[in-house]
Formats: structure tokens, sequence, C-alpha cells
């Protein structure tokens, strides 16, 4: 996985960015991660600078100054890794719902032709362990609600587990990102549709944390709901920027 990096927005993150940062950084000996911070009041940076010195090559740390939202965070990694010409990209979460070694999983899809690998929990069945029923019923029925609205031939749209080549993001405008919470995995993915990305769904396996609090509000989901038909009407009529 030479020239990759890995980003990992946090928030209150102290339970699991250690355990992360080990598991990801022993595993793949040539990968590198950047964590962005949003001012975590619990001392999550400060875990993750004790680490830098042991990965003094591998690990960095952007310190934003509060809480600015999902979106905005990978779009911050994003243009950070851009400038520093990685090839391949990731997006993961710090707590352990993405299994660090199906990384390899969406970086061979992008080495053999993909722009874009998802970390799929919904293209074999329902690939969710430790949700509520009522948890699962709402991601499911959302990524279908997407696919109805948008047509996109993705099975988990709002998948926040994903490998972008760094010449598909190069395409992007991306000072245009409109969503800020997780509605920002469906609007990626849409814009990378429209720009004919060639898209992969690698299965895999989705564990609900077990060590801190979920980030998941009302509002995220009204983002969802509405900007998605929102965004789908902008297409239709040529005012949706990509």
């Amino acid at each position: 996985m030479k020239n990759s990096l890995i980003i990992i927005p946090t928030y209150n993150e102290k339970e699991n960015i250690a355990l992360m940062i080990e598991a990801v950084l022993s595993l793949y000996n040539e990968v590198h991660l950047l964590i962005i911070d949003d001012n975590s009041p619990d001392g999550t940076a400060s875990i993750v600078e004790q680490f830098q010195s042991q990965y003094s090559e591998r690990l960095f740390i952007e310190k934003r100054a509060g809480k600015q939202g999902l979106g905005t965070a990978y779009i911050h990694g994003f243009k950070w890794a851009l400038a520093r010409d990685y090839d391949y990209i990731f997006e993961m979460d710090a707590d352990f719902s993405h299994n660090p070694e199906d990384l390899e999983k969406l970086h061979n899809a992008c080495l053999q032709g993909a722009d874009l690998a998802i970390g799929s929990r919904y293209v074999k069945g329902v690939n969710v362990v430790n949700w509520p029923m009522s948890r699962v019923l709402l991601s499911y029925g959302a990524s279908k609600y997407v696919r109805l609205i948008t047509r996109m031939q993705i099975h988990d749209t709002t998948a926040g587990f994903v490998c972008y080549k760094s010449s598909l993001l190069r395409k992007f405008k991306l000072n245009k990102i409109k969503f800020v919470g997780y509605a920002f995995q469906i609007e990626m993915k849409f814009k990378a549709w429209l720009l004919k990305a060639d898209i992969v769904e690698i299965p895999v396996i989705f564990t609900d944390r077990s060590r801190g609090k979920s980030k998941m509000s009302g509002g995220i989901i009204n983002e969802a709901v509405f900007g998605v038909l929102k965004m789908k009407i902008k297409s239709l009529i040529g005012k949706l920027e990509i």
C-alpha cells in the first residue's frame, strides 16, 4: 500500500485512537495516517501526538478549532493529501466499525482499475454486527432511498469506508461540496457517479463501536433525507457543481 494515506476524523475518541493507530501502522508498513481532530475536549489530539515520535514519518495530525462536521474534516484531509501527491486516499472511522484488515481489499480494487472502492455493508445481504434492528433499518432504508432518488447503482450509498484514487479526487471542486454530516458520503458518491468514475463495492462486515459514543443526530438524518432530493433536482436542471 505504498503512497497511500488513511484519513481518520476524530472528536472525543480517546478510547479508540491509540488502538487504531497501532492497528493500522503496525499492519501496513508503508501506509501513512492523518488524524483530523476537531478540538476534542477528551484529549484525543494529545494521545495522537504521543505516538508521533514513534511514527515520525508516517503519522500526522491536523488540529481544527472546533467541531465542524465530518464532511469538512474529509475535505480538509483530501486537500492535505492532494498537496502531497498521495495516489490512494482512504476514509475510515476511528471506532473499529471498519476493520483495518479490510483496507487492503479496497486498495487492491483500486489497483485493479477502480477509481473509487467502497467497503460495502449491503452489496451481499446485510453485514452489520451489534446494531439494534432500528439502526439497521434506518441505514439500509437510507441507502435504498438514495438509490431510488439518485438512480446510482450503489448498494451502500452512506458508507464511510472508502478508497479514492487521487486522479478522481482531483476532478472534484472540493470547495463546492455542500454536506457536512454523513450526507457528505452520499454527495461524494453521487458526484463520482456523475463523473462516470469506475465505482466498485467490496463486501465488508461493519461492527458497531464498543467504546465511545456515536455522533449520529437528527440533524444529520434530515440533511440526508432532504439534501439528497435537492441535490438530485439540481443535477437535473444543470445547477449542481461537481
